[in-house]
């Protein structure tokens, strides 16, 4: 068996700028979007965006924002990093969803990993870390304590410029069944699949596979549990090493982020949907531009105001998870948890209503022709609708672990893990 290895860890770098401020990162985001929109289908065609956007996001300090800053991060925190992301799916709800899934998980990883790991793993402070949730692929313990993975991982959103890899396996539990193993992997040990561009929607956002073979990580860049089971009110490693919002809830702000490229993406669709009614007249009589028009100002007004009801609720409930994670780990029981991450689900449901039920129908067919960016969007937010955290989790098993917590009902599936925890 031939077995690679990973480089041992670096020591720690400061920020490219340490003078950046979190307000000059919005009004970045907010530059670069403007040339996304233009740039979707070319996005589309790629499977992820470009190089240049790529450079663009590094020079910005848009994948060090939730890094913390004693491994070369920002730190600005995550009402800063969702801002950033709602504000490019807007431009390119393809580059939204591979930024944000590619730039999150760093949050996760100096939450839940030990000071020895975070060194190793943060060395450069460029941190691009994609992760999926359903456990695949095999481990085997190898040399020195550490595994041997083999696998395929599929839906690695942001894989093509990713440094790392957070991923989930089955190991034998401490009576031989199988329980979830989440581990961090350096690029250097993987490769993407050709496996990405033909799904219905949200083409462009480089969610390919990640495969594995022979890949060997230490032990300590593994931890027993599943990231979204994890529970922080004993305190977590980031908790105790940076303070603040690295002791805050892994599932809740997992589950935010969904909200966020949702309310980014309906607002890319009102702003299209706006040049619709700039430049195109009503088709029947009398015909005027539809901006004259009483029943177009009515659909316009119905879905702007959903649109900014579910950005302004996710934004109120991130602070509220930044509030949270300043008063300490206890803030976060399963119940608080669960419900800030159902208001990201209504988030998504109120955006979901705008675009389907107000702008799409009275857009007018033409505007759903290939290549036409208002389509782009229906088309990416009903692929949304599959995501696994959104159709599954959030849609069923969050009403119920809610009302377990609640209550007090018993049930297998709403035990946590204890964050931190070694194999």
């Amino acid at each position: 068996m031939t077995v690679r290895t990973s480089r041992p860890g670096g020591g720690a770098v400061p920020p490219p700028e340490p003078g950046l401020t979190s307000e000059r990162v919005l009004a970045r985001a907010e530059e670069i979007a403007r040339t996304l929109v233009g740039r979707q289908a070319e996005t589309e065609r790629r499977t992820f965006y470009a190089r240049d956007t790529h450079a663009a996001f590094t020079e910005a300090g848009f994948y060090r924002i939730l890094v913390p800053r004693r491994y070369g991060g920002y730190a600005f925190g995550a009402e800063t990093f969702l801002r950033v992301a709602m504000t490019l799916a807007r431009g390119c709800p393809s580059t939204g969803w591979m930024y944000l899934f590619g730039a999150a998980h760093s949050l996760a990883v100096a939450t839940l990993f030990e000071e020895r790991a975070q060194a190793e793993l943060f060395r450069s402070g460029h941190f691009i870390c994609p992760a999926t949730v359903a456990p695949r692929g095999t481990a085997e313990r190898g040399p020195d304590g550490g595994w041997v993975l083999n696998g395929t991982w599929p839906y690695a959103s942001g894989a093509p410029y990713a440094t790392h890899f957070l991923g989930h396996v089955l190991v034998p539990g401490d009576e031989g069944e199988p329980e979830p193993m989440m581990f961090v992997v350096p690029r250097e040990m993987w490769r993407i699949g050709d496996d990405w561009g033909g799904q219905l929607g949200l083409k462009g956002s480089g969610s390919h596979s990640v495969v594995m073979e022979n890949a060997w990580i230490p032990g300590h860049h593994a931890l027993r549990g599943h990231l979204s089971r994890v529970g922080v009110t004993g305190g977590t490693p980031g908790g105790r090493i940076h303070g603040g919002e690295y002791g805050g809830g892994p599932l809740s702000f997992m589950l935010l982020e969904l909200g966020a490229l949702a309310a980014g993406m309906a607002a890319g669709a009102l702003d299209h949907y706006a040049d619709l009614m700039r430049t195109r007249t009503t088709i029947f009589p009398p015909v005027v531009v539809r901006t004259d028009d009483a029943d177009y100002q009515f659909r316009y007004g119905e879905a702007a105001a959903m649109i900014h009801t579910a950005e302004a609720s996710v934004l109120h409930a991130v602070r509220e998870w930044s509030a949270m994670s300043r008063r300490g780990p206890r803030a976060f029981t399963r119940a608080e948890e669960l419900r800030l991450a159902l208001i990201s689900r209504e988030a998504v449901r109120l955006c979901w209503r705008a675009v389907e039920g107000h702008l799409i129908p009275s857009a007018g067919s033409s505007a759903l022709s290939d290549g036409e960016p208002l389509g782009r969007v229906w088309r990416d937010m009903s692929m949304m609708h599959s995501h696994a955290g959104l159709g599954i989790y959030l849609s069923l098993i969050a009403n119920r672990e809610l009302a377990q917590a609640r209550f007090g009902a018993v049930d297998g599936a709403d035990r946590e893990s204890d964050g931190g925890a070694r194999p």
